[in-house]
């Protein structure tokens, strides 16, 4: 039966957010795109604005800050660019031709967001909040020059987030949310069987294999994990809230497969008789443990006067959590490691509200979001930088019940450089078998959001 409930959940839970794409929008790939309301401030001040019941995210102590019944969907356009350069890659050895730069391996992605937040008391408020954490889509063409390194990588996350609040007084309250919390992973690769014939050193072998001889590798994994979030808002003037937030990192076993493709019938025949082969390009089940990184907010939002809000905020995220990457064979035999060593990482932003008249509220804020990735342990798979947000929004109020938002951000993202020539990025014999990579990236994002408010 508890199977059988968990099952029911993820399928309510799938069909709520279908067609839901990932990206990589903040830094790592972090998704803090999480309303609309929130976007033209470049979401400075998140855990302190408490405006909607997008905060049940945010800090689900806001939620004191919302009397009554309040639902909010919202839905987001993200269109990122990224594109590669070779400045000085090398074909992997067996033949190979070196390959072109990949094309664009961003892709539009929509991402909603739903959320409803009542009050039980004058002093309980509870909500639940159906969000998306965490995203990664790349893919580049099938011929590119890093195709051994990488083809397709993507991460997708969905998030159920019942909260509750409490109001110690008109001065303090404190939230609490308990996150259930769906990954699924598939990443995808060109498998140089050349190499891997010549590593067995068998001249039978490598002759039937042949020069240039190539297939794929594809390994999709999933699991769920439990975390939660807490907040607090003080609030020491009718006109100034501070927050304070914290998420929990979500700790995954992600299970799943590994199959290769177009394998050479040399290759298949030599599998049964030999444990390297089947280590390297068998199929078999697959597990990998990944923690998803906490974070920690601190915001203020100070009303100046009748017409202008300020907001700023200061979060820092945890990306330590992921040191590597390691996938792991049924057998016990490592299929592939691959070093992060990621950094924690700071992001600050700054926003504004301009209040025109009792239909009229536009944003405006700015953000720098730091990249947790190392320039030596960049990989394709998240050619992650540094970034510089822009942001403009609006509001308009419909009717005492109903408020719609747009919001836009453009985020500039600053060169990012790749050298995948040896360790500790790649192993001697991956370089070999890869061919090494060298170059920069290009990269941008576009992000249009519009949210539908409605209190009860």
């Amino acid at each position: 039966m508890a199977t059988l409930g968990r099952k029911l959940m993820t399928l309510a839970v799938a069909a709520a957010l279908g067609g839901m794409a990932p990206g990589v929008y903040a830094s790592g790939f972090a998704l803090i795109e999480q309303n609309a309301s929130g976007l033209g401030n470049a979401y400075a001040g998140a855990a302190a604005a408490a405006e909607d019941a997008s905060t049940i995210f945010f800090n689900p102590a806001g939620m004191t800050k919302l009397p009554g019944r309040q639902a909010v969907g919202v839905l987001h356009a993200i269109v990122p660019s990224a594109k590669f350069t070779n400045t000085g890659s090398t074909a992997a050895g067996g033949g190979f031709a070196l390959g072109g730069n990949g094309g664009d391996a961003g892709d539009l992605a929509f991402v909603p967001n739903a959320y409803l937040s009542w009050q039980v008391d004058p002093q309980w408020f509870v909500g639940v909040g159906l969000s998306a954490p965490f995203g990664l889509a790349t893919e580049y063409d099938a011929d590119w020059v890093g195709r051994f390194h990488a083809i397709k990588s993507e991460i997708k996350t969905i998030n159920i987030n019942p909260s509750a609040a409490y109001k110690v007084n008109d001065s303090l309250s404190l939230g609490l949310g308990v996150n259930w919390q769906r990954a699924e992973a598939e990443i995808t690769k060109a498998v140089n069987y050349t190499a891997v014939a010549a590593a067995t050193g068998n001249a039978a072998l490598i002759a039937a294999v042949g020069a240039g001889n190539a297939g794929s590798n594809k390994i999709e994994a999933d699991d769920d994990a439990w975390g939660f979030n807490v907040g607090l808002m003080f609030s020491p003037s009718p006109n100034t809230n501070i927050g304070l937030s914290y998420r929990s990192e979500m700790k995954y076993t992600l299970s799943g497969s590994a199959a290769f493709f177009s394998r050479p019938a040399a290759l298949n025949a030599a599998l049964g008789a030999s444990a390297a082969l089947a280590a390297q390009i068998g199929d078999s089940p697959v597990t990998a443990d990944l923690k998803l990184p906490a974070s920690y907010s601190l915001a203020v939002k100070q009303q100046i006067n009748p017409k202008w809000d300020v907001l700023f905020d200061l979060t820092r995220t945890q990306w330590s959590s992921i040191p590597s990457l390691d996938i792991i064979r049924n057998s016990g035999a490592t299929l592939e490691s691959v070093p992060f060593n990621w950094e924690n990482t700071w992001r600050v932003g700054l926003g504004f509200n301009y209040r025109h008249d009792p239909s009229w509220i536009f944003r405006f804020g700015v953000a720098y979001d730091e990249s947790p990735v190392p320039d030596t342990f960049r990989i394709p798979r998240v050619p992650d930088e540094d970034r510089t947000w822009i942001a403009f929004g609006v509001q308009y109020t419909i009717s005492k019940a109903g408020a719609i938002d747009f919001g836009y951000a453009h985020l500039f993202v600053r060169e990012a450089t790749l050298s995948m020539t040896g360790p500790p990025a790649l192993t001697a014999a991956q370089a070999a078998g890869r061919g090494n990579l060298v170059g920069t990236y290009d990269s941008q994002v576009n992000i249009f959001s519009m949210q539908y408010r409605h209190i009860f």
